[in-house]
């Protein structure tokens, strides 16, 4: 292997592999099951189509037909998807497994040249690639495949036949670049227009400062927001459990949302494990007794406010802005629709909580990662009783949050999972010198002490982003929710179902 001086470095130009080099796999076949599963609302027959196809398409690959393998899959996964459809479940459901896969060594010897030109070549299509590679791996340039849109903005599922060494040359100007790095195979690929060619990672050269004077983290940046169902990576047997399972885990599902509408609250812990969940309690609640305290909870999925009231044994009140009309219906406790006009909600929370507790949740939306979002401070200008409580879950199979689904399966995909798991951990109310009322403290000083609070029972990590941050990332909009002018609060079903029998009878 050739040696160079990290001097030389600054101003140079690098051309290095995404697949098998910058990810230690090079096996394309989970990330396009991830695409055929997500891009739309075919995505499970695609996704096992794909899956039944995988036997042929291993054996083309041992036979050295490479690019027809790649062909199929593309086809298959994208073929009538909206172009745009594409794009953004690459976007928001990709770079979560790609992180999980990325050679670190390698990344770093991108990352040194700082002042150069950093290009990531891929046999993939582009758009799979495109945003990690210039968000996470300090990329300036993707080259990579074309896939096809007709002039109805329609994926045609084939790919464009320019070569993405052709490109890499049109970028350079013809000019040779001066470090490439990939697979040995990529000889006769991108790897001939470098002037060094290496096939491993180069030795560590020391950090450089980047073009802001800063010197560059050892790791790429983290991945926060991701979007998508499927927890695992779909490899063939996993995708394969996955498919088994899904009649099993849906049936399932039915059966522990009709046991949670029936049995009372106070019974709920004891059905759980009958049902294959879990339940764990820690901290002490705060006894019935108490009346207008607001629990401040982090938000993890839609189920937060009902796990919450299982645990206390009685229905509470949930502030909520944008969950499904479906999922207020199914919803075993009332919930309170925010409008985002500050004084109306204001206005509604203080009703609320002089009639008893209520739940709210200041990320204003769920967060997957270990993180925790911006704290809105409206609750902390409301009351002086406030109960933070931490909550997380764990699932194995499918993730119970979506930006860009359909959020009335958000309760579904959870009861889906075999064994569901959930954390309930009551920190004990704010003393009153941390209050805004008694303690004189700021609304803002009130809601970072609660965050800081819940991210440390958590191990978690506190940020600046906020729901309008992930939505853009995930959904390419604010994530304004068009019905939040409806009735402010909701019954539960049950409710509703009583009072229309007490009018009919009487």
């Amino acid at each position: 292997m050739k040696s160079s001086s990290a001097s030389a470095m600054g101003d140079r130009t690098i051309a290095a592999e995404f697949e098998g080099t910058l990810l230690k796999e090079d096996d394309p076949f989970p990330y396009f099951m991830l695409l055929a599963f997500e891009s739309n609302s075919l995505g499970l027959f695609r996704f096992a189509l794909l899956l039944l196809l995988c036997p042929v398409l291993k054996l083309l690959g041992r036979m050295g037909h490479d690019e027809l393998v790649l062909r199929v899959m593309v086809f298959v996964a994208v073929a009538g998807v909206e172009a745009a459809e594409v794009e953004a479940a690459a976007r928001a459901v990709l770079p979560k497994f790609f992180m999980e896969d990325v050679d670190i060594a390698a990344w770093q010897v991108c990352r040194s040249f700082a002042r150069g030109r950093r290009v990531v070549v891929t046999r993939w299509p582009r758009v799979m690639v495109e945003r990690f590679a210039k968000e996470h791996l300090c990329a300036d340039i993707v080259v990579g495949r074309e896939i096809g849109v007709n002039r109805f903005g329609f994926a045609t599922g084939l790919i464009k036949e320019e070569e993405h060494v052709v490109k890499l040359a049109r970028v350079f100007g013809g000019e040779p670049i001066d470090v490439g790095l990939g697979r040995p195979e990529s000889d006769r690929g991108f790897l001939s227009l470098c002037k060094e060619k290496y096939h491993s990672s180069i030795p560590l050269l020391p950090t450089e400062p980047s073009q802001t004077g800063l010197v560059e983290p050892n790791r790429p940046r983290p991945v926060i927001f991701h979007d998508g169902r499927l927890v695992l990576r779909p490899t063939p047997l996993t995708s394969l459990l996955i498919l088994l399972w899904f009649p099993l885990g849906l049936a399932l599902a039915v059966l522990r949302i009709a046991v949670g509408l029936l049995v009372p609250f106070r019974w709920m812990p004891f059905a759980a494990p009958l049902l294959g969940g879990k339940l764990i309690v820690r901290g002490r609640p705060p006894p019935a007794t108490s009346s207008g305290v607001l629990f401040v909870c982090t938000h993890r999925t839609l189920m937060d406010p009902v796990v919450l009231a299982a645990v206390l044994g009685r229905s509470i009140p949930a502030v909520t802005y944008s969950i499904s009309r479906l999922t207020e219906l199914l919803s075993p406790i009332p919930t309170v629709r925010l409008s985002r006009d500050r004084t109306v909600d204001g206005a509604r929370i203080r009703a609320e909580l002089a009639r008893g507790d209520l739940a709210v949740c200041p990320e204003g939306t769920t967060c997957r990662e270990p993180f925790l979002l911006r704290f809105s401070a409206l609750f902390a200008e409301l009351t002086d009783r406030i109960e933070p409580v931490a909550l997380n879950h764990r699932v194995g199979v499918f993730h119970a949050t979506t930006a860009r689904g359909w959020k009335g399966m958000d309760p579904v995909y959870f009861f889906m999972n075999p064994r569901p798991v959930y954390e309930v951990t009551f920190l004990g109310q704010l003393p009153a010198e941390a209050t805004c009322g008694a303690g004189g403290r700021s609304a803002y000083d009130v809601a970072n002490h609660v965050q800081r609070m819940l991210a440390a029972a958590l191990g978690f990590e506190c940020t600046n982003f906020t729901r309008r941050d992930k939505y853009r990332v995930l959904a390419g909009n604010d994530g304004v929710d068009g019905n939040s002018k409806s009735p402010a609060t909701t019954w539960p079903w049950s409710v509703r179902v009583k009072e229309v029998l007490r009018f009919l009878l009487h």
